[in-house]
């Protein structure tokens, strides 16, 4: 229940200030008046909290609920707060839609509080509200957008689960290696002093199960600061755009230039059909892309598209789409029916994409397998090498 800053006046003029809990400002009121006081104003007590983006299923439960409750005649203001009082939503995201139905209350549109609040609402979300207050298609357009937010939350959801596997397999190679090198190795120690000579790969074999049993917290440190230094370096900027440039080559290149270009006519189809001028479609749509390779090129899509050309032959050179998306937008120019026409494409390429990560998925694993298998089979003819040499030694000197 929200919390609120009240200033009232008793039944003897003495001016009383404090803070009290009620469902809303009318609540509140009447709570006074029922005790004999006159509640002269009161603000919501909002609780700064660093603002974070919501994930996408979330995003697309708060438009379902949003549209399908104001397509039921519900006003907005009530909406919210019905939103807002669900028992499975967590503490973060009630404290964000009671903040949006007390600013609606005070007369503020619904988009500006969305912007107000950023990065927690995304600017797709923002603009089609925006758009829909004017056309006053707040229902559907919200259900559209739970509809596409549900799309991109499955399609994320199947890439990490197509890595679950290939993920498991990893483990499984770092725990049998780190077992081989500090526990079985150093058994056959005494056995390999007293040869006389081990061949190369065990010397080898031997140093490292010497370094991993003696020094593994070194190895540990190591691999702390490689990720952690990793993760600072991915977050410059060059490094970042040279990054996504290497993503979109090769066969995994193929696959991502797929789930980019779905992403794209999505959101582009779902902009346009709510009435938003083509230009700011595709500014805000090359947002959503999640490859900054592929944004850098927008500056000339957007550049030409101000200069009066097509969308379709503005794109076309992007390198990080498919060629079928600026082939199906230039049909739905020719035809006038864009919007389905990027919608239907999306469709299609959510499924082409589904396909290709089966067949990477597919490829990973027996891959994954035989570096396995090369890694235990190394480690055993380094082991079996020098016995074997010592019995053949002994054979002949008998």
């Amino acid at each position: 229940m929200p919390e609120y800053k009240y200033r009232a006046q008793d039944s003897k003029g003495k001016i009383v200030k404090g803070r009290a809990e009620a469902s809303d400002e009318t609540d509140l009121q009447r709570r006074f008046h029922d005790s004999g006081m006159l509640l002269l104003e009161a603000k919501p007590v909002t609780k700064q909290v660093a603002l974070k983006p919501l994930k996408k299923m979330k995003l697309a439960d708060f438009c379902r609920q949003l549209g399908t409750l104001t397509k039921a005649g519900v006003t907005l203001v009530r909406a919210l707060e019905i939103v807002a009082n669900d028992e499975s939503i967590t503490p973060y995201e009630r404290q964000l839609y009671i903040r949006l139905r007390d600013r609606v209350v005070q007369g503020v549109a619904l988009s500006t509080v969305m912007e107000e609040l950023e990065p927690a609402f995304p600017p797709l979300l923002i603009f089609m509200i925006r758009a829909a207050e004017t056309s006053g298609t707040m229902d559907r357009t919200c259900l559209r957008l739970a509809d596409q937010y549900t799309k991109e939350a499955e399609m994320e959801q199947k890439a990490k689960s197509s890595l679950t596997y290939p993920k498991i397999l990893s483990v499984l190679i770092v725990v049998v290696v780190a077992i081989l090198f500090g526990y079985v190795l150093p058994q056959f120690e005494e056995m390999f002093a007293e040869i006389p000579e081990l061949p190369l790969a065990t010397r080898i074999l031997m140093g490292i199960s010497e370094f991993v049993k003696n020094r593994w917290y070194v190895l540990l440190v190591i691999v702390v600061l490689f990720i952690i230094f990793g993760k600072m370096v991915m977050k410059i900027p060059i490094v970042a755009y040279y990054w996504d440039m290497i993503k979109c080559k090769g066969k995994w290149g193929a696959l991502l230039k797929v789930i980019y270009s779905a992403r794209f006519a999505r959101t582009m189809s779902s902009l346009y059909s709510s009435g938003i001028p083509i230009y700011n479609c595709i500014t805000i749509s090359k947002g959503t892309i999640g490859n900054r390779y592929i944004e850098k090129q927008f500056e000339e899509v957007e550049r030409r598209v101000l200069g009066g050309g097509s969308v379709s032959s503005s794109i076309q050179d992007v390198d990080g789409f498919v060629n079928k998306l600026s082939s199906t937008i230039k049909v739905g120019e020719e035809t006038g029916m864009l919007g389905p026409m990027l919608e239907s494409t999306a469709n299609d390429l959510d499924f082409y994409s589904d396909q290709a990560l089966m067949r990477l998925t597919s490829l990973i694993e027996p891959v994954m397998i035989v570096v396995m298998a090369v890694m235990v089979g190394f480690i055993m003819i380094a082991i079996i090498q020098p016995i074997y040499q010592s019995y053949s030694t002994i054979g002949a000197g008998s």
